[in-house]
Parts: structure tokens; sequence; C-alpha cells
């Protein structure tokens, strides 16, 4: 049987979002609900221990959140339109109704799109795009503030900052929580397709933690994906976004060996992934592609998609996938799209060609921080025998990594590399 505390670990991890969003849906304050299921976190430490876990980890927690949010109100005692909602949904709870502990989640929770409604609150344009972004992910994502803030490459006190003040303007303004009519939703989509691919992102790669995969979000951002489609089907980077995604999801099998070793793009073995997921994202990288608006999702969708369609490493059109590349660094130019870029030259032309372009996208200094950049570096130094740069590569890559997995991986590259010197 798993220990309490490890449950409880594990719920926290996969059901804060959907709990989360609850919490402000009923309270209109993010600082009410973040405290509200801190004081449930603190309370199932007590009485899981003590009485065992429940059948419903999940439900338990949102339940004995929604009390502690209504006691503080009580004791406040502050009258708002959304106490009778509270109180309406927590009714047969306090006449000991206790259906809630064997019943399905979403059932207990009755708005399976809480989430959603708050990544439209959170990306409302009176916030600045990356406030917006940021707050999201913390929030809904469950994020920390230092995995949200390598996403962003900023320091991290920049970004605690900007979270402070993007929760202060919601609340001084009123912004509502909901999703906005349809004609004012294109100037919030932007941002919400960003919060869901990162969302994604940190899935597919985790900061920290001994898992490179957390299947978690990854699911819960493509079931975000699904939903934008379906409010707006018509939307090309909508179908782009989600093609990405299931591509990349498509690989996940094949990136951690039995060992549980971090096993790269160009060495995973192809009849891992997942054909079906391959087959949904091509279709949609094709419907995307008939509506005649490319974007930068669709864009990286159809680089993911060659991936996809070559059986074996040898097979990848590595000139089709760096022509692609060129075009997202016109249409949305970055250091990290720069990275890649260079990534896929040294694949086609080159490692020395290849190493001059990543040499050239860490110039400015933005990517000094990400460890990608210097990891890249150092396989390309390696590659070129160049050994001692390359140690000096992976280690700088070691110290920006806290993720198990991938400080593994770097450690047996230096291993290599030492044994050759």
């Amino acid at each position: 049987m798993t220990p309490p505390g490890e449950t409880l670990e594990s719920v926290f991890r996969e059901e804060y979002g959907r709990i989360i969003a609850t919490l402000i849906r009923l309270s209109g304050s993010f600082d009410q609900a973040e405290e509200s299921l801190q004081e449930a976190l603190a309370a199932a430490v007590t009485a899981w221990e003590k009485n065992g876990t429940p059948k419903n980890p999940g439900a338990w927690l949102t339940t004995v959140a929604h009390r502690k949010l209504l006691d503080a109100w009580r004791k406040e005692k502050t009258k708002t339109d959304k106490q009778p909602e509270l109180l309406h949904e927590l009714e047969r709870l306090q006449t000991g109704d206790k259906s809630w502990e064997t019943a399905p989640f979403e059932e207990t929770v009755g708005y399976p799109d809480d989430r959603l409604r708050l990544i439209f609150t959170c990306c409302h344009p009176s916030l600045s795009v990356e406030a917006q972004v940021a707050l999201t992910l913390r929030t809904l994502g469950g994020l920390t503030t230092t995995e949200i803030a390598r996403a962003f490459l900023l320091p991290e006190p920049t970004l605690a900052q900007r979270l402070v003040r993007a929760k202060s303007k919601i609340r001084i303004a009123q912004i509502p929580y909901q999703v906005p009519s349809l004609e004012v939703l294109p100037e919030r989509l932007e941002s919400v397709q960003a919060v869901v691919y990162l969302i994604f992102n940190e899935g597919y790669s985790a900061t920290s933690g001994d898992n490179l995969i957390r299947t978690d979000l990854c699911a819960e951002s493509i079931r975000l994906g699904r939903l934008l489609d379906e409010l707006l089907p018509d939307e090309p980077e909508n179908l782009g976004l989600l093609a990405l995604m299931l591509l990349h999801d498509s690989r996940r099998h094949a990136r951690i060996n039995r060992q549980d070793e971090l096993v790269t793009l160009e060495e995973q073995d192809r009849s891992l992934w997942d054909r079906q997921e391959i087959g949904e994202g091509l279709q949609l990288v094709e419907k995307a592609a008939r509506l005649r608006r490319p974007g930068p999702y669709q864009i990286q969708a159809a680089i993911a998609a060659v991936h996809a369609r070559a059986r074996t490493t040898p097979e990848t059109d590595w000139p089709q996938i760096v022509g692609l590349y060129r075009e997202l660094m016109r249409v949305n130019p970055s250091p990290v799209i720069a990275l890649n870029l260079a990534a896929a030259v040294a694949m086609n032309e080159g490692w020395e060609k290849g190493l001059r372009l990543v040499d050239n996208a860490g110039a400015s200094g933005k990517l000094e921080h990400y460890y990608l950049f210097h990891a890249a570096r150092a396989d390309l130094l390696r590659r070129l025998d160049r050994l001692t740069e390359a140690t000096a590569a992976y280690s700088r890559a070691l110290d920006l990594t806290s993720n198990r997995v991938e400080q593994q991986y770097l450690r047996r590259r230096l291993h290599e590399i030492s044994k050759t010197v």
C-alpha cells in the first residue's frame, strides 16, 4: 500500500490545476484559493496519517479546501455574490452526505472547464503577455517559480514580482473569471496558446525531480488544446498547437530506456513511437495547411511531422527541417529557435558549421543559463573531438539542470570523455 505522504504528493502534482481552478472560480481570489488549498493539504497530512488515504483523494482535498474557503469568509463576515454558489455546492456535505468519497472526481467538481476559464482570466489583455503566461503556469500548471523562470530565461526574483503584480491587477481591476465571448477571443488566443504549450513543455521535459516526463501535465495540455480547437475550430494555430503536442508526445515511450536513462532523438527506437498519435498529428498538420494561414505552431508541427515520417534517423529529411526552421526564425525569431536551427544545420551541413551557429545563437548572453544551449554545444564539440572544451560545456550544462535523468545523461557523457582524454 502506498504511504499517505506519497499519495498526497502525487495527488498534489496531478490535481493541483483542477482544484485551484475550481477554488478561484468560487472565491474570485487567487490568494484565497491558494491559501485554502494549502490549509487543506496541511489537514490531509494529519488526517491521512491517522485514518488512512481516502478512496478519492482529489475529491477529499477539493471538499476540505471548499470548507476552508467558507470558514475564512465567515470569519471575515464577508458577503459576496460568490458565497451562495459555494454554499450550494457544500450543502450536501454539510448534511452528512459522503457520496463524494467514491464519486468520480469530475462529478464532484462539477465544472470540467474551470481550467480553461482560468487560462482566459489570466490572459486578460490588461496584463502584459509575460505576466499572463507566468501567472497561468504558476496557478493552473502548479509550476514553481523556478520552473517558470527557466521557461522565460529570467531570474527568479524578477519572475516572482511579475506574479505578485499580475494577481494584484486582476483583483483590483475585478477581471471576470470566464471565457470571453467569441468576438474577443482572438485578442487573448496567442497568450492562451503559449500557456498551453509551456505547460506541455514542462511535462515533456520536467525542470526538476526524478522523472524526465510528467505525464499529468502532458495529458492536461493536450486536453486543453482540444478544448481550444473546439472553441475555434477554424483557427489554424490551434490545429498546429495540438498537432505539435501530439507529435512530440508520440515519442514519450522511446525517450527513456529500461534503465531510466535519457535517450536522444537520434538514438531512439522509433518502433516505440505512438503511431496513433502520429496519425492524428499528421492529419491536423494537413488540415491546418489547407487553411493557408501559417503560423509558428504550424511550422513547429511541420518540423515534428518530418521527424515522425522518418522511420529511421538516416531517413530524416534534414534539408526540409533546416528550411522550416529558417522560416520559423523569420516569423518568430528567438535565441532558442536560433539554437534549434543551428542543431538542424549541424545534422545537415556538418558539425563545424552547426557549432558556429550555436555560438552565434548564444552571443547575446540570453542562453547563458539555458542548459540545453551548453548541452548542444558540448555535443558538437565532442563530435569534433575537442574534448577539453566539450568537458567544460557538459559541466556547465550539468550545473544548470535540476532533473535527475538529465543530470545522469550529462554525467555519462562526461565519464565517456574522461576515458578518452
